[in-house]
């Protein structure tokens, strides 16, 4: 029959992409739910009076070839120049290897965080690495796994030394050469915890009035400063030292660690990674082994596993937020391990030669320079320096600064007469002889001959980057094989379902991924005049103002790069909104039993009281305990920080409510976004009574999680907080966009979907759950319903029973999904012996019944311990995870090996082996090894 128009079937690229369910698949899984359809599903799960009133509507979807071509109009606005503005921002040149093997490969930016450590080897590896890379150079005995940004870790440095000082001080001071983001930060931080910030002349600082105190290294205008004698001062009055340090400058410059510092913090962005506008980057904490109880962040640890063979894992784990709750040492959720990993395979990739390499050739750059300048009749400071110099130029500060941009470069404006200059790994000899012809000088690079300017007492004495690993042949090839390698030892988003709940571990498509390399998003300093950021500037507003329309708020800050960092921002806005109205006085924060682990952390940090709320039986907020207790405190309430849907995966039906009587008391309503994949199209916190929310744009909104990181968490209120948000009341970022090159991804997602994809995508999300939620019934619990018995776009499974009836824990079920191919759901939270699942919108039929047959037929070897045809002590699960060792290694288990390698779920072909067995956390913990174990260990394994 001949074609005709009327029979064009519509495909819905977009909704096809990000969702995975076909529509016969759909149709299959409302019949196994019983519902007539998704409208249906829908209006049983979500209450009617919170569903919003009218559809998101952000025109028509574009399609890929659209949408790239969009993104490419809209970047070409943005105009690269050369930066030479430093204040803690480099260009560098990121090796082509990495940024092909890690940045843009999914099986190093769709991994969660190694919460698991059986199936995240290799990433832990590659941090373990940053870690002994950071320690080396600092000279300081344990490192972290990495924080945010340079400005965050200065004010979790504060935070630190507070906590471990000896001193009865109640002031911190700062160096006045420090970033003036770092300050700006660490003002922020101090404020609602009551620190003095003494900002000022290092050689004027009174050691016996501070806890602790902070210097810039190199400072912010060049200086290069031994700090040993101020640092022995402060050491006599028992207080603590704290040294930001640029980690390249340590391959030439005495260390931290030789100074006597205490704690050293700093930025590893120019080890490869792109300034794109600000971020994503890894900060880094290193610190006294005295001190590393007390140290935020995550801290990588060996271990060994059940056959005594090395094994990587997250240690002390029992400092962190989602466990010590307001007690917790920081509220530090998402770090950067994506970036932390670039960073330290770029030290991989040079090895030591190769990094002092470049740190000479930039210093002696920055000498010819300067020398340049000099010869010319202007006044170069200071004399000691690494890579930055400040110049006088009088009254001719603009007309330099205009002249160099003609010439296609930034320089950084200091005061009214003088311009900094900071050069870099990418500076080149025309780009010296450019920035001379800014000044009027018509000179030739190779005119002057390189000398150093660094005083000999300041030179490094001591070795660094030792091990073996970073004297590997560093040939392409073996570079290619080794971040293969560890990749392959991971089980990430490209592989398998990641069913986390609270996670929403989402498809991060590639065509919103593409865009973060390209040069005009990722070579923006995030200090360049406005007009050369024309293009951040209209993808700034156009996704706030769909963002608005989502969530029903009246503007957003997209400075918060974390969740937990957007819970602190809310709560400060919160806060300042208090105090400006003249009730300061008001702190006290309600917050649910069940609520993140980050949520009293936050509340922690903006000094206020955490008064807990009961749960009901239901597993919804206990009203007349929430209506009590706002009573009770009414003088002194703040607000309330809830999470919607509820932690237990339920739309509670009292929000409303519950939101009225923190108004009615006079407090704020903080509405956690960490859930807001279950209302995206359906329902806006800010319609609920919500005053503030932050949304993670890592879960909801398609950024990837990176193993841990990058996130970004922007917060919106309703219009009486706008005068309040950060941009106006205290930064808390370093950067005025936070991590501003991941938000094209974002962007993207929200063009690509438009607003019916994205309703659509809840939808789906929501029937996943609901169908997982139906299949598992009968051999597990479903802990909390709605009044329906639906659930929302996650579930808890109760796996306590089998603690009793058979002595299977909720970890044993966790490793023995690792046989099955999976990722485990998240493991006991928000009730201690559960499992949290949350498929998302992106899994298909297929990849949701595998998983089902992996928890059923697991369930199935409960019963067989429970029965007695298995023994309690020697069966499948008890020995999980099963590695390609134990396939062919003596097999002397009542239970076949078919049965323990290959369970239901699992591929044959394509099968996952975990590189070890379950992991010995205690063992990790009693012995701490925080650095790369020697080379012979490696041999071992």
């Amino acid at each position: 029959m001949p074609f005709k128009p009327t029979d064009y079937l519509p495909y819905d690229f977009a909704n096809r992409r990000h969702i995975g369910p076909s529509p016969e698949e759909m149709a299959e899984m409302l019949s196994e739910v019983g519902a007539s359809d998704l409208d249906a599903l829908i209006e049983d799960t979500v209450p009617e009076s919170i569903r919003q009133k009218e559809p998101l509507d952000f025109g028509r979807p574009m399609s890929e070839r659209e949408l790239l071509h969009y993104m490419r109009v809209t970047a070409s606005k943005n105009k690269v120049l050369t930066s030479l503005i430093g204040q803690g921002y480099h260009g560098t040149v990121t090796p082509p290897a990495i940024q092909r093997n890690i940045l843009e490969n999914p099986a190093w930016y769709t991994a969660y965080t190694p919460y698991q450590p059986e199936i995240s080897q290799g990433r832990l590896e590659a941090l373990l690495n940053f870690q002994t890379m950071i320690s080396d150079l600092t000279g300081l005995e344990v490192a972290n796994a990495s924080l945010l940004d340079e400005a965050t870790a200065c004010a979790e440095a504060m935070a630190m030394a507070q906590r471990v000082s000896k001193s009865k001080a109640k002031a911190f001071f700062v160096d006045r050469d420090s970033h003036p983001q770092n300050i700006d930060v660490i003002r922020t931080r101090a404020k609602p915890l009551g620190i003095e910030v003494i900002v000022g002349n290092p050689d004027k600082m009174d050691a016996s009035a501070v806890f602790g105190a902070l210097f810039q290294y190199p400072g912010t205008y060049g200086h290069v400063r031994d700090f040993t004698d101020h640092i022995s001062a402060l050491h006599e009055n028992k207080a603590i030292a704290v040294v930001s340090a640029d980690p390249l400058s340590l391959t030439l410059l005495k260390e931290p660690g030789a100074m006597g510092a205490d704690i050293a913090v700093g930025t590893t962005q120019r080890f490869g990674v792109p300034v794109g506008y600000g971020g994503p980057h890894a900060a880094y904490m290193a610190t006294k082994d005295a001190y590393k109880r007390n140290m935020p962040g995550r801290i990588i640890g060996v271990s060994i596993d059940s056959h005594g063979n090395r094994a990587y894992r997250l240690s002390l784990q029992t400092r962190e937020q989602h466990i010590r709750r307001e007690k917790a040492t920081s509220n530090v959720c998402t770090a950067q391990a994506l970036l932390a990993v670039m960073a330290s395979m770029y030290a991989v990739f040079h090895g030591p030669k190769g990094l002092k390499a470049i740190a000479q050739r930039i210093h002696r750059k920055t000498v010819r320079l300067a020398k340049g300048l000099e010869a010319a009749g202007f006044k170069v400071d200071p004399q000691a320096f690494f890579d930055t110099i400040t110049v006088d130029v009088g009254p001719l500060q603009a007309a330099v600064i205009k002249s160099a941009v003609d010439e296609q470069i930034n320089l950084r404006k200091v005061g009214e007469t003088r311009v900094g200059i900071t050069l870099d790994e990418a500076t080149r000899p025309a780009t010296v002889e450019a920035v001379w012809r800014a000044f009027g000088i018509d000179l030739k690079d190779d005119d002057f001959t390189p000398e150093y300017r660094v005083p000999d007492q300041m030179h490094r004495r001591t070795e660094y980057l030792t091990h073996p690993i970073f004297h590997m042949n560093r040939a392409e090839t073996e570079m290619m094989r080794y971040m293969r390698r560890l990749a392959d030892r991971d089980l990430a988003l490209d592989r398998a379902m990641i069913p986390l709940g609270s996670c929403t571990m989402k498809l991060n498509s590639a065509a919103e991924m593409m865009p973060v390399s390209w040069r005009e998003f990722s070579l923006i300093h995030p200090f360049v005049p406005v007009d050369q950021a024309e293009g951040y500037g209209i993808l700034l507003k156009d996704l706030s103002e769909k963002l608005c329309q989502i969530t029903g708020y009246d503007d957003f800050s997209m400075m918060p790069n974390s969740g937990a960092q957007g819970e602190f921002a809310g709560l400060l806005t919160i806060a300042d909104y208090h105090t400006k109205r003249g009730e300061g006085h008001r702190n006290v924060c309600l917050i649910p039993m069940s609520a993140h682990g980050t949520n009293p952390a936050s509340a922690q940090m903006v000094g206020w009281k955490v008064v807990p709320v009961q749960s009901a039986d239901n597993g919804d907020i206990d009203l007349d305990d929430f209506r009590a207790k706002a009573e009770k405190h009414a003088n002194e309430l703040a607000g309330c920080m809830i999470t919607y849907p509820s932690t237990h995966g339920v739309f509670e039906e009292t929000v409303i409510e519950v939101c009225q009587i923190t108004h009615d008391f006079g407090g704020q309503v903080y509405i956690d976004g960490a859930n807001m994949n279950a209302m995206v199209g359906l329902s806006r916190p800010g319609d609920l009574g919500g005053d503030v929310s932050h949304l993670n744009l890592h879960k909801t909104f398609a950024i990837p999680h990176g193993g841990g990181g990058p996130g970004m968490g922007p917060i919106g209120v309703k219009a009486h907080l706008v005068p309040h948000l950060p941009e106006k009341s205290g930064a808390v970022s370093a950067a005025p966009y936070g991590s501003g090159s991941i938000l094209p991804i974002s962007w993207a997602y929200c063009l690509l979907m438009g607003g019916e994809g994205l309703t659509q995508a809840t939808r789906v999300a929501i029937l996943n759950a609901n169908y997982m939620a139906k299949r598992l019934e009968g051999a597990f619990e479903v802990l909390y319903r709605g009044p329906t018995g639906r659930v929302a776009h996650e579930c808890i499974i109760d796996t306590r029973p089998f603690a009793d009836s058979a002595g299977i824990t909720v970890e044993d079920i966790a490793k023995r999904l690792i046989d099955c191919g999976f990722h485990a759901p998240t493991m006991s939270w928000p009730v201690a012996g559960t499992l949290m699942i949350e498929p998302t919108e992106s899994e298909n039929k297929a990849e949701l019944d595998r998983f089902c047959d992996a928890m059923l037929a697991i369930r199935e070897e409960i019963r067989e311990i429970e029965e007695g045809r298995i023994d309690a002590e020697n069966n499948p699960l008890k020995h999980a995870p099963h590695t390609m060792e134990d396939l062919v290694r003596d097999w002397d288990r009542p239970y076949s090996r078919e049965q323990g390698c290959f369970p239901p779920g699992s591929f044959r072909v394509d099968k996952y082996w975990p590189p070890v067995n379950r992991v010995d956390n205690v063992f990790g913990d009693r012995n701490l090894i925080c650095t790369c174990p020697p080379m012979e260990d490696y041999d071992d394994a």
